[in-house]
């Protein structure tokens, strides 16, 4: 999609921890009663398109999960439907400084050093969204050097699109310059942000 061709254009990453029952069990973390908002800088998107992502070196392991990564297009108003604000989708990594984050935990401290660091959060191209019934016709996963890493469908989501854009609306007052993930945009400068669920 020409239209969303910009990496440049983004305003804001949103993201959704523990939105996926299995993962926050192998995580060993409950499942929240609210959607976990967390964010990235803009400089930790960076195109996934075939050349090396550079990782910091020095700070312990880097975990990987994959994403699926959703495009606002219009500013949020309370009552509007997911199908209407979502203009693009696809898919990404959410990229984590594990040891830095285990400790900053520890400390009861924001995970912004082990989340927001450079390229951190690397987006496939965009796609139209089709709509969420349409979407959750089919998986998203990770295949690593061939081996199926991770697998996953909107149907297995602790909280559907439709509630994450009306939380996140409601809190971040999402405009065509917000949204809930990674991405890229573009279409007369309308698209801005994105969001990650997990």
């Amino acid at each position: 999609m020409n239209e969303f061709a910009s990496f440049q254009n983004i305003r804001n990453v949103y993201c959704v921890g523990r939105n996926y029952r299995l993962h926050a069990a192998e995580m060993g973390n409950e499942v929240p009663t609210s959607p976990m908002l967390f964010t990235k800088p803009t400089h930790a998107v960076v195109p996934l398109d075939g050349r090396p992502v550079l990782l910091p070196g020095a700070f312990g392991s880097v975990h990987y999960e994959a994403e699926l990564v959703l495009l606002i297009g219009k500013a949020y108003e309370p009552g509007m439907k997911a199908d209407d604000l979502i203009v693009g989708f696809t898919v990404g990594l959410d990229l984590t400084l594990r040891d830095v984050q285990d400790k900053l935990k520890a400390k009861g401290q924001p995970w912004l050093a082990a989340k927001g660091f450079r390229s951190s959060a690397p987006i496939g191209r965009w796609m139209a969204f089709p709509g969420e019934a349409a979407l959750s016709e089919a998986d998203f996963g990770l295949r690593i050097n061939g081996r199926e890493a991770q697998r996953g469908n909107v149907r297995d989501m602790v909280f559907g699109l439709q509630q994450l854009v009306e939380f996140t609306g409601s809190i971040t007052g999402s405009d065509p310059a917000t949204c809930c993930s990674r991405e890229r945009l573009r279409e007369s400068e309308r698209f801005r942000t994105a969001i990650c669920l997990k």
